[in-house]
């Protein structure tokens, strides 16, 4: 699994041990986590069955939202990069029936947005 090892040295990126640790409790039998990213409060987990966003609330951050999509009901993503006046990377994703986007999140330039979309591909494709 060269692809998930290379991510390891992106600032953004977020050890899988350290993953495993903080949200093990959300995974099922035989699920593992491939990869993950830190997206200033927030995490985008890749796992080997699906994808789980994290999203942090409230101004003490102790209320969060676990946000599960399987990734079989992805029918379709896209990438934007970063541009020179535009810092951030914007990563866009449809679940099966919609038409507009149902996540949308922001890279910061310290993240590959490419490796990300290829992790995407891997488990989509």
């Amino acid at each position: 699994m060269s692809l998930f090892s290379s991510l390891m040295g992106n600032a953004g990126a977020i050890e899988k041990q350290q993953l495993e640790k903080d949200f093990g409790n959300l995974l099922i039998p035989a699920e593992q986590i491939e990869a993950g990213f830190k997206l200033i409060r927030d995490t985008f987990i890749f796992t080997n069955k699906r994808l789980i966003l994290v999203d942090v609330q409230g101004l003490t951050g102790s209320k969060r939202e676990y946000f599960s999509v399987s990734y079989k009901s992805i029918s379709r993503f896209s990438i934007e990069t970063a541009g020179h006046f535009d810092l951030d990377a914007e990563l866009k994703i449809w679940v099966s029936g919609e038409q507009h986007p149902s996540i949308a999140k922001r890279f910061n330039k310290k993240v590959n947005i490419y490796e990300v979309q290829k992790i995407l591909a891997t488990f989509i494709l």
